[in-house]
């Protein structure tokens, strides 16, 4: 069995409607890390059986080397939820990821959990926090055990608040999700930019959003990728302090490393050695 890529090192993560089974192979060679076949929004509900088929015999299919496979389910509150999950329980199909809508507790991901064991264990759980109770829960949600990563989902959650989908508004949601998730270790993955025709804003937002601590964004387009991938790419001068750091701590064994004039702690080590996992990642 193929391990499941970690969460933290992926850059892009692309929905691709359920419904449109042929563009599912074209979404995972766009080049974005991380194909989420979506069975929720995009999916009308007289077409989810058949979106459901289709999501599992791509997802159970042969592995795409590079490109982390995810499923989006519907509401564990629904209906059309529990035979999302029931479905890959009863098919032994296990995506890399299950991204899972509306997630307020931490009781769903332990019931979750219990569902899915067996042929489905390899599966880690992306928790889609867009309601103001998943934000006041995000730190238990966060520490199962199976979640690799928080996800913010910035429309449902600017609408449950009464608010617009703009910086100032979310900016507390993505800051509690941030801590969160660097409190667990864990993955946090930014909304979608809606806009699609304002490259600049997606640039200038995704910067934003990694500076705040966020390893990854989500696409909802593939021409959002390269933009994207762009900004969480390291460059040389990234990786070239990385490995002087990583190169430093050796050296020092145990005693005090200085690099560029500063000290170095562990978690400048730990910073560094993630730069340096990403930009493998990257090259390979």
């Amino acid at each position: 069995m193929v391990p499941a890529p970690a969460a933290m090192l992926l850059r892009s993560w692309l929905f691709c409607p359920g419904s449109t089974p042929g563009r599912f192979e074209k979404a995972s060679a766009c080049g974005t890390d991380a194909v989420i076949v979506d069975l929720e929004d995009a999916v009308a509900p007289d077409d989810k059986a058949a979106a459901r088929a289709a999501a599992l015999a791509w997802l159970g299919g042969t592995d795409r080397a590079g490109v982390a496979r995810c499923l989006r389910s519907n509401g564990l509150r629904t209906a059309a939820g529990l035979r999302d999950v029931l479905a890959l329980v009863d098919g032994g199909v296990a995506p890399d990821f299950l991204v899972i809508p509306k997630t307020e507790t931490a009781d769903e991901m332990a019931l979750l959990d219990t569902l899915l064991l067996g042929s489905c264990s390899r599966t880690q759980f992306l928790p889609l926090v867009e309601t103001a109770r998943g934000v006041v829960h995000a730190e238990e949600i966060a520490a199962h055990p199976r979640v690799a990563g928080l996800v913010l989902g910035g429309a449902d959650l600017a609408a449950d608040l009464g608010a617009v989908m703009d910086w100032e508004p979310l900016l507390y949601a993505r800051s509690r999700l941030v801590h969160a998730a660097a409190t667990a270790g864990i993955a946090v993955i930014d909304v979608p930019r809606l806009d699609l025709g304002d490259e600049a804003g997606l640039r200038e937002e995704t910067q934003r959003v990694r500076r705040l601590g966020f390893t990854g964004k989500l696409a909802i387009h593939p021409g959002q990728v390269a933009t994207i991938n762009d900004a969480y790419t390291p460059d040389d001068a990234d990786v070239a302090r990385a490995r002087r750091i990583v190169a430093a701590v050796e050296a020092a064994r145990g005693g005090v490393a200085v690099v560029d004039g500063r000290m170095v702690d562990a978690p400048v080590v730990r910073a560094a050695e993630r730069v340096l996992a990403r930009a493998e990642r990257v090259r390979s």
